[in-house]
């Protein structure tokens, strides 16, 4: 399963979900989903525009992990 790190590497780097919306042309809405569901499915169009935004590879902004942890976790 993969996980995108988003949140993490935005923060990392200084941004907010504002600023990356801005940053990235997208709309705030899909950041905000991105930073809240980090298992969310996404075009990999998205995820370039967010690399972009945030200088750093689309690679960056992805980990695979075995599961997705269950709501009680």
């Amino acid at each position: 399963m993969i996980r995108l790190k988003v949140k993490e590497v935005a923060e990392a780097r200084g941004f907010n979900q504002s600023s990356l919306a801005r940053g990235s042309n997208l709309g705030f809405s899909t950041i905000q989903r991105l930073f809240r569901d980090p298992y969310r499915e996404v075009s990999t169009v998205t995820l370039e525009k967010i690399a972009k935004a945030l200088d750093v590879s689309v690679h960056d902004l992805i980990e695979e992990v075995d599961d997705k942890p269950s709501a009680s976790e």
